[in-house]
């Protein structure tokens, strides 16, 4: 079963755009021309163009199909075929993907997906919460307190902040070793089950040897910056076994209305793929607003049945206080983590601010 991608592509007229869609094809396997390629490799390697449909406006939809071993299972040349050389052309946008069932076994994605997260919080039946740990700059210890109050408050996952990395302020055993320390203690006294994910985002020899720390500090679980550590990094962190929520840092240099991949396509398909149990983006209504449409599509991509692949949570971040988590969760479902930051700082007390937002939460689940 070939690999499909569908690409949207410029064109003045439908000749054009079949053309177009040709190039990408050779392009994005031999890099030749077809009159210098054999018959044999021609028809094994080169992608197949099976459609090429108006969009309106001379933009065309064109459905490219490459043979599964072009990819070889590996992440790297996957992303390599989807968009490589031709990321450096104009007017090329991945916009959705068919994935072969070979390819996603192959690939395996998350370790543990909504089901295994829910196994290591304990959270059944309701969205989870979590929140993040900052700003850069203060210190650990500092960092340790604040992962203790949200602990206290029921919060069910306490994260680094995505800038956090191993700076003097907090280097990141220092502060590993607090802040797991501190939310052991807010369980041990609350009976709570929240877990602390500290970022290990770095070169990938440095980022597996923070992986291994963070496991023998008692951590189930990490943040990976998925882009800047790179999509097989967040595979390899998966493979030791903690659980991976992966940020999206980096991302919006891809989404561009004529150019790019669709955010769907690589925040919902390839950040699971690549072993993340949950993918943080924007959400409507936040800094860095995504639409209300691309929201929906990156939810429904992340838990859609993909073959042997594990649905993982999607993970909202903006936008979302305690007076708006109704509307939310009405709007995204259960099956949801929702990332809230700025509105719990506002705030003097954290632990009153974030015990409310747990209650609002656990109240519509009863």
């Amino acid at each position: 079963m070939d690999l499909r991608i569908t690409y949207h592509v410029h064109g003045a007229d439908h000749r054009a755009a079949a053309a177009r869609a040709r190039e990408i094809a050779l392009e994005q396997t031999v890099e030749l021309p077809s009159d210098a390629l054999s018959a044999d490799v021609a028809a094994r390697i080169v992608g197949r163009v099976e459609a090429v449909e108006p969009l309106g406006e001379g933009r065309w939809s064109s459905v490219i199909a490459y043979h599964p071993a072009v990819v070889s299972g590996e992440i790297p040349q996957l992303l390599n075929l989807l968009f490589g050389n031709v990321s450096m052309q104009a007017g090329v946008v991945v916009a959705s993907v068919d994935w072969p069932p070979e390819l996603l076994a192959s690939l395996g994605g998350p370790r543990y997906g909504i089901a295994g997260l829910r196994d290591l919080t304990g959270a059944r039946g309701r969205a989870l919460l979590c929140t993040a740990l900052k700003p850069l700059g203060v210190s650990g210890a500092q960092l340790a307190e604040r992962a203790y109050r949200f602990a206290l408050a029921g919060i069910d996952l306490v994260k680094d902040d995505h800038s956090l990395s191993d700076q003097p302020p907090a280097p990141f055993r220092e502060r590993v070793q607090r802040c797991q320390d501190a939310v052991q203690r807010a369980n041990r006294e609350t009976g709570g089950n929240t877990l602390y994910l500290p970022n290990v985002t770095s070169g990938v020899t440095a980022m597996l040897e923070r992986a291994a720390l963070a496991r023998r500090t008692g951590c189930r679980g990490c943040v990976v910056n998925a882009l800047p550590a790179g999509l097989d990094g967040v595979r390899a962190v998966a493979a030791t076994g903690l659980a991976v929520m992966s940020h999206p840092s980096l991302a919006g240099a891809f989404f561009h209305e004529d150019h790019g991949i669709a955010p769907p396509v690589l925040l919902g398909d390839l950040f699971r793929l690549a072993g993340s149990d949950a993918v943080i983006y924007p959400n409507v209504e936040g800094r860095f607003t995504l639409s209300e449409a691309t929201c929906a599509a990156i939810n429904a991509r992340l838990r859609a049945p993909l073959g042997s692949v594990r649905p993982s949570f999607p993970v909202p971040a903006g936008g979302i206080d305690v007076a708006r988590v109704p509307h939310w969760i009405d709007r995204y479902g259960a099956d949801t983590i929702f990332l809230v930051g700025g509105s719990l700082y506002a705030q003097p007390d954290l632990v009153a601010a974030a015990r409310r937002l747990v209650e609002a939460v656990r109240a519509l689940s009863r």
